[in-house]
């Protein structure tokens, strides 16, 4: 049962339909293949305006904690923010709210934008939540430490064979070279 500690529940609602617009749209695009190719305009149109009224509800109540706005809305609020790709340092403050606020979210959040964020600066991740274009788990901080890492962060173990298969950190310049738009975008928005 979730306790509401402030009155925020006008923001549950917004939060869970600003993330449901999200959805939406990326299906439509997944529909007709245009979510390929780049990132869409329409999808990063979605993405920037769900993050400026995110930074206004931040402004007004603070992160959107689970005791704040309910599980669904903190949900969609990570959504947002794991969304907000091509604002870094948006996505670094979140980060950091999520920190200030643990255990208030949810610990599989706080560890995906964490290995989003370490990705885009073609850093190795420390949960192996990310993937490579070509659908391999991104290279990993410490291997041996991997799932003991995912133990903390509520998520699953991965077998022996899929942390085997996982590249190393000194592959990564080779791995993010391979697609030399992501890395002109990524430059453009302040990743690297």
């Amino acid at each position: 049962m979730i306790i509401y500690t402030m009155n925020y529940l006008p923001f549950e609602k917004e939060l869970i339909d600003l993330a449901d617009k999200d959805l939406a749209v990326r299906e439509k695009l997944l529909a007709t293949g245009e979510l390929y190719g780049g990132y869409h305009p329409e999808m990063e149109k979605i993405h920037k305006a769900n993050a400026m009224r995110l930074r206004e509800i931040i402004a007004e109540i603070g992160y959107p904690t689970i005791s704040k706005v309910g599980e669904k809305a903190n949900d969609a609020a990570w959504l947002i923010i794991q969304h907000a790709i091509s604002e870094p340092e948006f996505m670094k403050a979140c980060y950091a709210m999520m920190e200030e606020n643990y255990p208030d979210i949810s610990p599989v959040h706080k560890a995906y934008l964490y290995d989003r964020i370490q990705v885009f600066q073609s850093k190795p991740q420390r949960y192996g939540t990310q993937l490579t274009a070509y659908g391999t788990i991104y290279p990993v901080e410490k291997k041996e430490n991997l799932n003991k890492m995912r133990e903390t962060a509520s998520l699953p173990a991965l077998s022996m064979t899929d942390i085997n298969k996982i590249p190393e950190p000194e592959d990564i310049p080779e791995i993010d070279g391979k697609d030399a738009e992501y890395t002109v975008w990524r430059k453009k928005v302040g990743w690297i």
